[in-house]
């Protein structure tokens, strides 16, 4: 027996400061409009954020690239009786035949976009995605993040039934990074399985970003959760904008 794709999300959900969801959650509610009522969560992953969304009494529609993503997000959704809907796309594919409140893409998923101009569709995709005066929100690792903390940076952790190692290098674009993911899995016979994971991310400097979200009437820029500028050493920046 093989280990699932529903117990490497387990690992993924357990390896994850759950803090993290509290703060983008707190971060949402403070920017978001006030008449807001329904959010596109970009990249949403195993729905956990989606599901903080709802219970909050927003309409939410999930949207991810993984199908397997999406099936335990549904599930979880359905076991906290929570009505999400979660669809597999591409956000470099948005239609805009559908449109939201706000749309939201948290988890520094912005930067797996191979380069510049998947960021411009991404952001052209939004812009076409939003009602009038709708708010598009999402972060990034900042280019003192991806230059200076993350090459050399190491983290393993072992639990009784499974391993993770995080292991990131210099990549080979400006401002990119590359993380090499081990997991081993412990199958219901006792022995364990290993999956192996490459992410590429790259970031951008805060004036290039500004300058593709022009077509937005309002955009204004926060670091680390906090309603605060960024500043030489924020590690994640945020940014609202506004149709």
């Amino acid at each position: 027996m093989t280990a699932s794709y529903e117990e490497f999300a387990r690992v993924y959900d357990s390896v994850m400061d759950e803090e993290l969801y509290d703060l983008w959650f707190d971060f949402s509610q403070r920017h978001f409009p006030a008449k807001a009522q329904n959010i596109m969560e970009l990249a949403c992953g195993t729905g956990i954020l989606s599901i903080r969304f709802s219970q909050a009494g927003y309409e939410v529609t999930g949207v991810d690239l993984s199908e397997e993503m999406l099936t335990i997000a549904d599930k979880r959704a359905r076991q906290m009786g929570e009505k999400i809907t979660f669809a597999a796309g591409d956000m470099r594919e948005l239609s805009g035949e559908t449109t939201f409140d706000v749309v939201t893409c948290y988890s520094d998923s912005l930067c797996y976009m191979s380069n510049a101009s998947e960021v411009q569709r991404v952001f052209d995709g939004v812009y076409h995605s939003l009602n009038a005066e709708g708010v598009f929100i999402f972060d990034v690792h900042s280019t003192h993040q991806v230059d200076s903390v993350f090459p050399g940076y190491s983290y393993h952790e072992n639990d009784e039934d499974f391993a993770f190692l995080w292991d990131s290098f210099v990549g080979d674009y400006p401002h990119s990074v590359v993380h090499e993911l081990t997991f081993f899995v412990k199958n219901s016979d006792g022995t364990f399985v290993r999956k192996d994971e490459v992410h590429q991310e790259r970031t951008y400097p805060i004036k290039e970003y500004l300058t593709r979200l022009q077509k937005f009437s309002k955009v204004e820029v926060y670091a680390d959760f906090e309603d605060e500028k960024p500043e030489e050493e924020s590690l994640r920046w945020f940014f609202v904008c506004k149709k």
